[in-house]
């Protein structure tokens, strides 16, 4: 009962701000561009998704708490899904379903490229993200989603590489995830469970 409560409520709170951005949109206030701040919004949450992911490993190791690890698969499948929102998004508005010009966009805009790059691996994630593809990959299977890793900075790097000049969002972003990163050092897992049982 415990695990369906903590699903629903990770449902629920990671739904709301998607379908409060769609409302949005559907009002007409996302400003003068409405496409390209749909885009933008898109990014940012898959983003927000990714890390809120990444955080719960720290956390089961702060406080003991295993419930933590029930929410970890939810938040990549909805950074997942905010992700492919984004391209979307991205191919509807501001491409306007040109592939031709896609295939312009990969060559001559180095973010567009390392931002599909972060998709495409989000997406080998999310269709391994299944018990039935544990058990066939076996050890194999930590080893593949370790690549998550590699997936917040792509994500930084695009992001930083569309912001350009208004860093602040993207320089919290960073600093955040750039904290998750170091959390996952050994000596350093050891010391925060070194420290938990000192606060017990």
């Amino acid at each position: 009962m415990a695990k369906l409560y903590w699903r629903v409520s990770v449902f629920v709170l990671a739904l709301v701000p998607l379908l409060h951005l769609f409302w949005g949109a559907i009002n007409e206030q996302l400003g003068a561009d409405p496409g390209k701040a749909l885009v933008d919004s898109l990014g940012s949450w898959a983003l927000l998704y990714l890390l809120a992911c990444l955080s719960m490993t720290p956390l089961r190791k702060i406080t003991g708490w295993a419930g933590w690890q029930l929410m970890r698969r939810q938040l990549g499948l909805w950074s997942f899904t905010a992700g492919c929102l984004h391209v979307l998004a991205y191919l509807f508005f501001l491409l306007g379903w040109q592939w031709g010009a896609l295939s312009a966009e990969l060559a001559q805009r180095p973010y567009i490229a390392v931002g599909a790059l972060a998709w495409m691996l989000l997406l080998l994630l999310a269709l391994t993200s299944t018990r039935a593809s544990q058990r066939c990959l076996g050890k194999n299977w930590r080893r593949l989603h370790r690549t998550i890793y590699l997936i917040l900075p792509l994500v930084l790097l695009h992001m930083l590489w569309v912001v350009r000049a208004d860093w602040g969002e993207w320089l919290a972003y960073a600093l955040v995830g750039g904290l998750l990163l170091i959390l996952r050092i050994p000596a350093v897992a050891m010391s925060l469970r070194l420290m938990r049982d000192v606060w017990r």
